[in-house]
């Protein structure tokens, strides 16, 4: 009995024991249920309220206007139109494929679109936005808004589409914009960049400026709900508008070079002031549209302008070297007076000109007799420049030749440009790692063996000569337009005094400049001068000019003994360059302009009408010629 009660007793006490350990513990799980509800729903309340904002709001970068390209009129070059376009977001969606295909019956959606979606979606995170169709018509983003509860993932949002009004006028200019690279948006720190679709500059002045014209991005806060839909816009502040540009092109001036120019295969042309160095027109053909790039070029269109032997997608007048034929003697006349050799001197021109073995032909196969060298200019003789050279020497001509611009690059605000070739006997030898000949240097006196130009290279050449030895230097920026944000210092700092009469003065004889001034007046208002049937017979628009045919085949003795063949009876490749350069009026000069016709024949027959119908155009639009009352021909956005 007393063993069954102590037994009990032990028992009790076991029980009581548990009793208070499992108490315990279920005191402990509590308390600590509420220390936690205390942490979470006091002490770190501000913290999780943060976060539950974020995932009920939506932080969106809101694109700039991009900054409008203005001609020195204000003509737009380069504007903006509204752009309605359908985004995707990923994670929005359990079936891309399917939203893709149901977005597809409302917007019909090219395979190659739909490749680009899904390249972009593998390229992207999951939350990031995708373009999906751009340019939606009112009817098809109203469809599209109408179904967006069956669409999972798309949204129709409003941004702008550059829009280029002049097309292939301006497209060599301009450049164009595209969607940046991804090496490109990992390198730039902009976010801007990482916005969906987000064009960045190409070419032209769309690359140089591009800094500038971009702006900067606003922002969006969007409530959405647990799928993402969008509730309502909480708070929405602008972006900063990018910097308008005005250039220094007249885009009358422009359309009229181009179209000029047009009937050619490949041609070039540039006007500029000779004392600001502002580029009125610079036009190149053939050209190509820029608004392809902007929506996306297909293959196709790509590999066609590529394989263009005309080369659609090259500024000729910065890109393209050519052998500037006689237009160089405009140099070498300037070396040879800075030699010593007078304005005087006289040489016979038979129609050949021997140099130990070589025999060197003058393009007048009978002779110009005796010529000075006003009349060498005048009549283009290519021996009195054999002669001079042979006297002056190729480091003399090169030294004179890199003073006018030639062989350097010029400075002009648009990327691409060459640097052309001035050979000398440092440059062969560091280039062929051979030594200099003498008869390299008869050859180099009239434009031809080594030498290299471009079409700017030769108008700032010109300019140089006319505006008296000012070191001008070609720009197409003008200012900053006020509507726009403030410009880079990066911008600026290129085209800081350029301003008229700011350019430095060349170390050239005054005097020398004169005779050559006098020749290139000679040259195409003396009845005897190369281009004297080309001549501006307008009084006080007269032009002085310099002729140039540059050969891109040697001709063999062989041929010249059976006669030369005709230019138009060579394939395309093999015939002569065209070129002239001029400047005008005579009297008091203004304009400078350069034609390049690549095998286009003969200089005086088919670049210098050219040039000369530009000039007069260029002169007529002159302000200071205009009535009053007359608007000077001034363009219109179409």
């Amino acid at each position: 009995m007393a063993g069954n009660k102590q037994q009990a007793q032990n028992q009790a006490k076991i029980f009581s024991r548990r009793a208070m350990i499992l108490g315990g513990m279920q005191a402990t799980l509590v308390g600590s249920l509420i220390a936690r509800l205390y942490y979470l729903q006091v002490i770190e309340s501000e913290k999780y309220r943060l976060l539950a904002d974020e995932n009920r709001i939506n932080l969106r970068l809101l694109p700039p206007s991009r900054g409008l390209i203005l001609d020195r009129f204000g003509v737009p070059l380069a504007a903006n139109f509204p752009n309605y376009r359908a985004i995707l977001v990923a994670e929005q969606t359990k079936d891309l494929e399917q939203t893709l295909g149901d977005f597809a019956r409302l917007v019909p959606l090219t395979e190659r679109e739909r490749t680009k979606v899904m390249r972009e979606l593998k390229r992207n995170r999951a939350f990031t936005p995708i373009p999906v169709k751009e340019d939606l018509s009112w009817e098809q983003m109203s469809q599209v808004e109408l179904n967006l509860p069956e669409l999972p993932g798309i949204s129709i949002e409003e941004d702008q589409k550059r829009y280029y009004p002049f097309a292939g006028l301006t497209a060599h200019i301009l450049g164009y914009v595209q969607t940046a690279s991804e090496s490109e948006v990992a390198a730039d720190p902009d976010p801007l960049l990482t916005l969906p679709g987000f064009r960045i500059g190409r070419n032209g002045l769309e690359r140089t400026y591009d800094s500038s014209l971009r702006g900067s991005a606003g922002k969006s806060e969007i409530e959405v709900n647990s799928v993402g839909r969008i509730i309502r816009q909480l708070s929405r502040v602008e972006g900063k508008a990018g910097a308008d540009l005005v250039t220094t092109i007249d885009i009358g001036l422009q359309e009229f070079a181009q179209q000029r120019i047009a009937a050619e295969q490949s041609c070039s042309s540039v006007v500029m002031d000779i004392f600001s160095g502002e580029i009125l027109a610079m036009a190149s053909t053939p050209s190509f549209d820029p608004a392809s790039f902007y929506r996306g070029i297909s293959s196709d269109e790509w590999r066609m302008l590529n394989t263009d032997m005309f080369r659609p997608l090259t500024n000729k007048t910065i890109s393209d070297g050519y052998a500037p034929g006689s237009t160089f003697k405009i140099v070498t006349t300037m070396a040879a007076q800075q030699a010593g050799i007078s304005p005087n001197f006289s040489v016979f021109c038979p129609g050949v000109y021997t140099f130990g073995p070589m025999r060197l032909h003058c393009w007048k196969k009978e002779g110009h007799g005796h010529v000075s060298m006003t009349d060498a200019l005048k009549h283009s003789c290519d021996v009195y420049y054999y002669d001079i050279a042979k006297r002056v020497g190729i480091d003399a001509i090169a030294e004179m030749a890199r003073k006018f611009g030639l062989g350097t690059v010029t400075g002009i605000d648009l990327p691409g440009e060459n640097s052309g070739v001035i050979p000398d006997q440092a440059w062969k030898i560091g280039t062929l790692g051979e030594k200099w000949y003498p008869g390299e240097t008869l050859v180099a006196g009239i434009g031809q063996g080594f030498i290299q130009t471009t079409p700017l290279q030769l108008c700032l050449m010109t300019a140089r000569v006319a505006n008296g030895g000012y070191a001008i230097t070609p720009r197409l920026f003008k200012r900053y337009g006020a509507s726009g944000g403030a410009a880079g210092t990066g911008d600026l700092a290129a085209n800081a005094g350029l301003a008229e009469g700011a350019a430095p003065k060349m170390d050239v004889n005054p005097n020398h400049l004169a005779i050559i001034r006098r020749g290139m007046d000679l040259v195409t208002n003396d009845q005897r001068g190369t281009a004297y049937r080309r001549r501006i017979d307008i009084p006080g628009m007269e032009m002085a000019g310099k002729t140039g045919t540059s050969q891109v085949r040697r001709i063999t003795m062989a041929e010249r003994a059976t006669g030369v063949r005709k230019n138009e009876d060579l394939p395309w490749p093999q015939r002569d360059h065209a070129l002239f350069v001029a400047y005008a009026p005579v009297h008091q000069p203004r304009y400078a302009i350069s034609v390049v016709i690549e095998h286009g024949g003969g200089g005086s027959t088919f670049a210098a009408p050219i040039a000369r119908d530009i000039l007069i155009e260029c002169q007529r639009r002159d302000p200071a010629r205009r009535n009053p009352n007359d608007e000077g021909g001034r363009r219109e956005m179409p």
